[in-house]
């Protein structure tokens, strides 16, 4: 990749992502950079701020202070604290880089303060009957129904994120072991078991339904978008978010809400924590543990067994 003689922003942006790239990261967070970045550079170019080397950490604070005040145009609604650190801290990255391959003669983020993002829980929880009406919805839709159904079984059954579901190649399926060979961030890979009924329905999917979708150009790809190739992402969340709506909940949903539902019932079902975060793929027990805080059932059961108001009755008869 060649090295811009510039230090106009777009270069300099499409050099870092290529970078980001090479070593590895993967499409979602790559593309997240690119918006996050992109947002920032709108910004500068309407403070009439072209190039890299303007980037300080005065610009910064008034970039802070936008982001503040900022509306999502969707619902008037402002940004949370963990959506604006993520969008300080992909221009602090990205200075940092351009610092290092010598495009700048300092790293004049390298002090910044970033705000806190707080401790988010997991949102749109869904019990595992909700979950099972959700996994109905497709069937009335003929061989793609079935196709997503297997998609959403497979989701459910492994906890696996819809980054590592769209890498998964036929031969990571172990239908003997029931295992599956997760492609996870940062390369890493793991065994996640998987269900006997996700060990049905993938069989019955590879078998039946993927031939119908597959061409020459399909490869090894598991699940196949309607072109016949690899699935992106994106599409997966929207899939799963018709669905969720066809089931008749009004709440946000889409993929996640299957990895969510995953730990939380592991975790109700008397898991250890350290099994949760060895099939979820997190690097730190830290994120496994955020589950911990909506894991109703231990929480009621807690709390029945030890408040004096849970204790004593009504108090009204």
């Amino acid at each position: 990749m060649d090295k811009p003689t510039t230090k106009l922003f777009w270069p300099c942006v499409e050099y870092y992502l290529e970078l980001c790239l090479a070593k590895g990261q993967s499409s979602d967070t790559v593309r997240n950079k690119r918006g996050g970045l992109k947002k920032f550079i709108i910004w500068c170019q309407e403070h009439n701020i072209s190039t890299i080397d303007h980037v300080n950490l005065d610009l910064m604070d008034d970039y802070a202070a936008y982001l503040n005040s900022y509306r999502k145009k969707l619902d008037n609604e402002p940004l949370g604290p963990a959506q604006k650190r993520n969008l300080l801290t992909y221009v602090k990255t990205f200075v940092k880089y351009m610092h290092r391959k010598g495009l700048l003669s300092k790293n004049t983020l390298a002090d910044i303060e970033l705000p806190s993002k707080g401790q988010q829980i997991p949102k749109a929880l869904y019990s595992v009957e909700e979950i099972e009406v959700i996994l109905e919805q497709p069937l009335l839709f003929g061989v793609k129904g079935l196709r997503d159904r297997t998609i959403l079984e497979t989701f459910f059954a492994t906890g696996i994120r819809r980054g590592e579901l769209v890498k998964l190649n036929v031969d990571d399926i172990d239908f003997t072991g029931k295992m599956v060979r997760v492609h996870g961030k940062g390369k890493k890979e793991r065994l996640v078991p998987i269900s006997q009924r996700g060990c049905e329905w993938l069989a019955f999917y590879i078998g039946k339904i993927r031939p119908r979708f597959a061409f020459i150009s399909s490869g090894k790809a598991l699940f196949l978008a309607n072109n016949g190739k690899r699935y992106v992402p994106g599409k997966l969340s929207d899939m799963a978010s018709q669905y969720v709506k066809l089931a008749g909940f009004d709440r946000t949903g889409a993929c996640h809400l299957f990895r969510h539902n995953t730990a939380t019932t592991m975790l109700d079902n008397g898991a250890d924590l350290r099994h949760i975060q060895e099939m979820l793929g997190h690097a730190s027990i830290l994120t496994t543990q955020l589950y911990t805080h909506v894991s109703r059932k231990k929480l009621s059961e807690v709390y029945e067994a030890t408040h004096p108001s849970a204790e004593g009755g009504s108090g009204l008869f």
